[in-house]
Order: structure tokens, then C-alpha cells, then sequence
């Protein structure tokens, strides 16, 4: 990609820096806004990198690659539910994915982090980053979540 086509995609995209991150903050009524200070103490330091830095864990160190039973994946930030056990799969990738989510759970924003736009995707209670969502997903949807494992905690069906 060239320097033109990427300054032309960020200008059809039409979003100033601010309404970028207003974007990206969680729209929820349950809505949770926390200073940096009180997600430090909440989070542990590699939640905190991945949630509130947008940063990413190591492929194939999260337990969650091989977890297979049946239950709920939930923001480890807030506890939301977000997927369900039966939209994971195993990509390959080294990050637990899935091919969709539960309804009106995320919030996504265009990223530029690797020069070509991805679409990353944010906890629509907290704004905690989880990954990104890809179109080389299996059916039905074709849509592949890769989510950090450090940003999910698995509730097992009781």
C-alpha cells in the first residue's frame, strides 16, 4: 500500500482523532468508565496492555486455545458475556476465535497499527480491547474474532 492510498483511506474514513476515540468508547447504558489509575489496580499487567493499550498477547500462551467445554466467554474487565462456547473454533491462528458474537456486546473502530486497515473490535460496556475480526471465518458467518486470551474469563454452562 502506498503513502497516497493510505492517506486517502483515513480521509474516507472522514474522522478526526477525537471522534476516532469517541467512536471507539462503550455506548452502553451499563456503560463502565474507569480513570487509568483505578483499570491499573483491576487489571492485571498483560490484561492491562491488551484492554486499555490495544496491545497483543504472544499467539499460543492463552489456556483458552484449548478449552472446550461448554459455556461463556466474558470481558475480563467488566464481565460481560460475549461469546458462547459453541461460536469457537479452533483457526490455527493461536488465539481463541470465533465466528460471531453474542448481539450488542462490541464496538469496533478501524486500526492503521499495520499500515493496512483491520477492524478491531472493543467490549461495548468497558471499551476494553479484545482483537480483531477477519472475513476468513467458517460458516455461517465467514467471520473469524480473534480474540487476545488475557481479555476473556470462561464461565463454564452450570
Amino acid at each position: 500500500m502506498t503513502r497516497r492510498q493510505i492517506l486517502s483511506a483515513l480521509a474516507a474514513l472522514g474522522l478526526s482523532g477525537r471522534e476516532a476515540e469517541a467512536a471507539s468508547k462503550p455506548t452502553r447504558p451499563d456503560r463502565i468508565e474507569l480513570s487509568e489509575d483505578e483499570w491499573r489496580r483491576r487489571l492485571t499487567p498483560a490484561q492491562f496492555e491488551v484492554l486499555r493499550r490495544e496491545g497483543t498477547e504472544r499467539a499460543f500462551t492463552s489456556p483458552l486455545n484449548a478449552e472446550k467445554r461448554k459455556g461463556t466467554y466474558h470481558c475480563t474487565a467488566c464481565d460481560l458475556p460475549l461469546f458462547a462456547s459453541d461460536m469457537k473454533y479452533d483457526s490455527g491462528t493461536g488465539w481463541p476465535s470465533f465466528y460471531a458474537s453474542l448481539p450488542d456486546v462490541l464496538g469496533f473502530k478501524t486500526d492503521f497499527k499495520l499500515i493496512y486497515p483491520r477492524t478491531e473490535y472493543h467490549c461495548a460496556r468497558c471499551g476494553g480491547h479484545h482483537g480483531h475480526v477477519f472475513d476468513d471465518g467458517p460458516k455461517p458467518t465467514g467471520k473469524r474474532y480473534c480474540n487476545n486470551g488475557v481479555a476473556l474469563k470462561f464461565v463454564p454452562a452450570s
